[in-house]
C-alpha cells in the first residue's frame, strides 16, 4: 500500500462504470468512459472545431487551407459549388418527362403484353415478357457469337515467342 502512495498510482477497489451510463465499465484515462463513448465525445469535439474554423472562414471570407497544430481527423466532404443557372428548372427536361411517364405501360415486343417492372431486357435492346425473354423465342438479331469471339479475343492476346537465333 506504501509503494502506491509513492509512485501516485492509485487503484480503484471496484470497477467504475460509465458516465453516460451505457452499461459497460470505464477508467479514469478515458474520463470515466467506455472506449465507445470517449471515441464518440472525441469526434465530436473535433467536429465541433472542424464547423466553428469553416464558420470563421466563411465570415472572414478567407479561401485558404485550414492550418492548425493539432491534426483533425474527421470524414472529409467533399461540397461542389453550382452556378446559379444550374439551380433553375429547365423548362424543356421538364416537357420531356411528362411525355415518358405518359407514353404508358412497358409491354412485351412480341407479343404485346404488359410487362410493366418484370420486362426482362435483351441484349437487342427491346423488352420482352416472361415467354419471350430467351433469344430463340423471339427471334432476336444480336449475334450472340460474333460478340463471344470479340470478348474472347480482347481477353487472350496472342502471344508469339520470340525467334531463336540459328547456330
Amino acid at each position: 500500500m506504501e509503494s502506491t502512495k509513492e509512485s501516485g498510482c492509485q487503484t480503484s477497489e471496484g470497477p467504475i462504470l460509465c458516465v453516460n451510463n451505457c452499461g459497460f465499465f470505464g477508467s479514469s484515462a478515458t474520463m470515466n468512459m467506455c472506449s465507445k463513448c470517449h471515441k464518440d465525445m472525441v469526434l465530436n469535439h473535433q467536429n465541433a472545431k472542424l464547423a466553428a474554423t469553416s464558420i470563421e472562414n466563411i465570415v472572414n471570407g478567407s479561401t485558404s487551407t485550414i492550418t492548425q497544430k493539432d491534426p483533425i481527423f474527421a470524414p472529409t466532404v467533399n461540397v461542389e459549388a453550382m452556378s446559379v443557372e444550374s439551380k433553375m428548372p429547365d423548362l424543356s427536361s421538364g416537357l420531356n418527362s411528362e411525355t415518358k411517364a405518359k407514353a404508358g405501360p412497358t409491354r412485351c415486343s412480341s407479343c404485346s403484353k404488359r410487362v410493366g417492372l418484370t420486362g426482362f431486357s435483351c441484349r437487342c435492346g427491346n423488352i420482352f415478357c416472361s415467354v419471350h425473354r430467351y433469344s430463340d423465342k423471339h427471334e432476336c438479331p444480336f449475334d450472340y457469337r460474333a460478340a463471344a469471339q470479340d470478348a474472347i479475343a480482347k481477353a487472350n492476346p496472342i502471344v508469339k515467342a520470340d525467334k531463336l537465333e540459328k547456330i
